[in-house]
This record gives C-alpha cells, structure tokens and sequence, in this order.
C-alpha cells in the first residue's frame, strides 16, 4: 500500500496470518533512521498503546527517527492467534519488509518492552538491525532461550523493583550472554515503569542519541 501522508497514521498491511495493524509516527524534519518497536505479551493485556511502548516511540521522533509500532497476530485489529513468540517473529519481520519498502535507505533500529523485547532479540539478525534495545527482558521465562547473541550495539533497560522479572535473574542471563550489553538499572522502577517514565526515556534516548546523530 502506498506510505500514509499523515505524520501520524494507523492503518493495516498484509501479515503472515492476516492483516498487521500499525501505527507510524514521523517527526517534522525525519532526518533519522526507522524505529520498529514490539509491544508486550499479547495474552496479558500487551498493544502497541502501552505506555512503555509509546514513551519508545516518543523518544525516537524526538531524535530525527520514524517510530512503527504494530499489534502482534491476535491484537487489535491485527488476524490470527498467539503464536507463542515463534509467529511474533515473523509478524515483526513482516513489519520490517514493509518500512524499509516505504522508507529505503535508513537504517533500521529495533526495540521491545517485556515480551516485546524477546520477540526484537529472536528476530534481530533477519531484520537485519543496526541496534537493538530491550526494556525488562523477559529472562527466565523461556522466550530469551536460544537466541543469537547479538554482534551489534545493544542496551538492556530494567527496574530495580519489577516485580514481574527479577533484576537478579536479569543479570544472571547476561552473564550467560557472550555479547553481553550495558546494563542500566532504573532505581525504584517496578515492571511498567508507572511514575519513573521520563528516567526511561533519558535512558532511552542515552543509547539511541549516539547512534541516530543529533537530533533536528
């Protein structure tokens, strides 16, 4: 389909089990790459509206980038069923043709918060990433399991106090990564970073700012 015109669009493509919906965001002056962001678990309330989810999209367009977020197979208005983090990788690759289809020639960042981060590391090396950055990883809940270490710049963001994934068990999957990130530990952060958003999105912007150049 043809890029939307607005700033601001929501609308569908083709997915792998039905139509994906998107939602793409352009700063005034988009002089930087693509964001691709993956929200967090489907089954339990995850959508690209979440708020982790937006203050990543944010924090893109105020650096120059064009933010895409999209619902997972099964959400919104997004066809098909969970697909137990296997089919969320190939609906964000579906996502990824599509972006650099209509935006050519900028460099493609993925991110994710929660779930949403282990679906960007499963399916960083296909979409062929510039960088990745992963906000409260899922470790010890299986999703992390067997995925490529990356061989690029990447960044783990967590809450001293999520209460859903353990900052300890964080650490020990990093220990077990051979390419293992920089760290960076929000202090009194719980899960969905509820009152600690704008620490995140400094820490956000910490890690892309360097890599998107400055912002216009």
């Amino acid at each position: 389909m043809d890029r939307p015109n607005s700033a601001r669009a929501r609308f569908e493509i083709p997915g792998p089990v039905g139509p994906l919906e998107l939602l793409v965001e352009a700063p005034e002056l988009p002089t930087g790459p693509l964001c691709v962001i993956c929200h967090p678990h489907p089954q339990y309330g995850g959508t690209l509206d979440n708020k982790v989810v937006y203050t990543l999209a944010r924090a893109a367009n105020a650096l120059g980038a064009i933010a895409v977020r999209f619902n997972f197979r099964g959400v919104g208005r997004s066809g098909g069923a969970f697909g137990q983090g296997v089919g969320e990788v190939d609906d964000l690759l579906a996502v990824v043709a599509w972006a650099r289809r209509e935006y050519p020639g900028r460099a493609l960042h993925l991110a994710g918060f929660s779930f949403g981060s282990a679906v960007a590391l499963r399916g960083h090396v296909a979409a062929g990433a510039a960088s990745l950055l992963l906000v409260a990883p899922p470790a010890g809940m299986g999703y992390l399991d067997q995925a490529t270490a990356p061989q690029l710049p990447w960044q783990v963001i967590h809450g001293s106090r999520d209460e859903l994934i353990d900052l300890n068990t964080v650490r020990g999957w990093l220990a077990s990564v051979a390419t293992a990130p920089p760290l960076t530990v929000l202090d009194d952060a719980d899960h969905f970073f509820h009152g600690r958003l704008t620490p995140l999105r400094e820490a956000i912007t910490a890690f892309w700012r360097p890599l998107f150049g400055p912002a216009p």
